[in-house]
């Protein structure tokens, strides 16, 4: 059995205000899959995803229970450094935030920032990522043009981009098709069929339509609580749990 990517164990997290988000998560990620957390808002999909990075040590007062492996290592040990952490596991957020300067500046940033100065391997870099995240042929005559002159499908798959040129392990997306048209939502997610053969894919999803599209394999969590993982073909044909049910046929929710 292929070893996860990403262990999850005994997972508690509750916010300062006494509002508990996730409660005993249980879960594994194995690699080289697109991974799905689905379910209602402030079911703790968000949260999770944070947590996976440390992104939740900037909220102030939370409390954390429990274990997240990351290839074996704690994430939350005190000897990790969470700057290579968060290269290593990447997010991309609903919102496109390109950063100012050039589409190039934008993809060479946080290269820069770790070192790199090499402009060869900047470049390859740069390529490459906009190949991968389908962007190459639409800007690679302006790579100094303004990031903010995109569009917002272009500027979303720039921001994936600007992850993929860090090489990392881990890509993490929060709703990140929610504010695009269909056409770029479908062009975003057909990037990711060629993604996962070199990355590990978790997703928030802005939809069950989506999730069941896009998942290699799912998750539904309701009330921070973990309902039922398994493959996507299981999730949302056959379903065990009734609560999994109710909400992919759209009785709540």
């Amino acid at each position: 059995m292929t070893q996860p990517i990403i262990s999850i164990q005994n997972l508690f997290y509750t916010y300062a205000d006494g509002t508990e988000a996730l409660r005993d998560i249980n879960l594994d990620v194995p690699p080289n899959e697109v991974f799905v957390l689905f379910g209602p808002a402030r079911s703790g999909k968000s949260t999770l995803l944070r947590l996976l990075n440390r992104l939740s040590d900037l909220i102030e007062g939370a409390q954390r229970q429990g274990t997240i492996l990351f290839n074996g290592g704690d994430v939350f040990d005190r000897r990790v450094n969470v700057s290579v952490l968060r290269r290593r596991i990447s997010m991309v957020f609903a919102i496109p935030t390109p950063l100012p300067g050039s589409i190039y500046d934008n993809l060479t940033y946080g290269l820069r920032m770790a070192g790199l100065k090499d402009r060869t391997e900047l470049d390859r870099r740069a390529t490459q990522s906009l190949k991968q995240a389908a962007l190459w042929d639409e800007v690679k005559d302006r790579l100094d043009a303004s990031a903010f002159a995109l569009s917002g499908g272009q500027k979303q798959r720039l921001c994936i981009a600007r992850s993929l040129a860090l090489e990392p392990d881990v890509i993490l997306l929060d709703n990140p098709t929610s504010g695009l048209d269909p056409l770029s939502t479908a062009t975003v997610e057909e990037s990711l069929f060629e993604l996962k053969d070199r990355y590990t894919i978790i997703m928030v999803p802005h939809s069950v339509q989506q999730a069941a599209r896009v998942a290699d394999r799912a998750a539904f969590l309701l009330d921070g609580e973990l309902v039922e993982t398994g493959t996507a073909g299981d999730m949302f044909v056959h379903p065990k749990d009734q609560r999994t049910e109710d909400y992919i046929t759209g009785r709540f929710g």
